[in-house]
């Protein structure tokens, strides 16, 4: 879009690059298509903090959630809420970390996707877990991935340098 159709020069170089899109020297199309599937995550994210919102408030602002809750059920609903916000953050720095992270490319994706995973499996295990405490394998699972991402990007990082 932006070519400079004369010899090149070391200024012309220059000026090609200032005026290449940001988004082509910042992002792969991967990852654009990660954060853009993290970002549908957040309506969700806010759906679940109105509905805690209503079960702490018994209903009296938010959206309606279940009622007649225990005080610890109450308290994995806040947990769950809590993590859904903080792991997708974490999941969308990551996708942006994979494009300069030195890791094999075998896995490159199963990171991707893991990372997006995590948070939906931690956050959503601690919504299940205050129903059913035989569901928090789930919370695990998620867990295990949260290290296994963070390990992974953290020292392909590192290599890189």
């Amino acid at each position: 879009m932006f070519k400079t159709v004369s010899r090149k020069t070391s200024r012309d170089s220059v000026t090609e690059a200032a005026l290449k899109p940001l988004s082509e020297e910042i992002m792969s199309p991967d990852t654009r298509l990660m954060l853009g599937l993290s970002l549908i995550l957040v309506p969700t994210i806010v759906y679940g903090g109105l509905t805690v919102l209503g079960v702490v408030t018994n209903r009296l602002m938010g959206a309606p959630g279940p009622t007649n809750l225990s005080a610890k059920q109450i308290a994995f609903y806040r947990a769950g809420h809590a993590h859904a916000g903080v792991l997708t953050l974490l999941a969308m720095f990551l996708q942006l970390a994979v494009d300069y992270a030195a890791i094999p490319s075998s896995f490159v994706w199963p990171v991707r996707v893991g990372a997006i995973a995590a948070s939906i499996l931690v956050s959503g295990a601690f919504f299940a877990v205050a129903h059913r405490r035989s569901l928090r394998f789930i919370l695990y699972t998620g867990a295990v991935l949260v290290a296994a991402t963070t390990l992974i990007v953290g020292v392909g990082l590192i290599r890189s340098r």
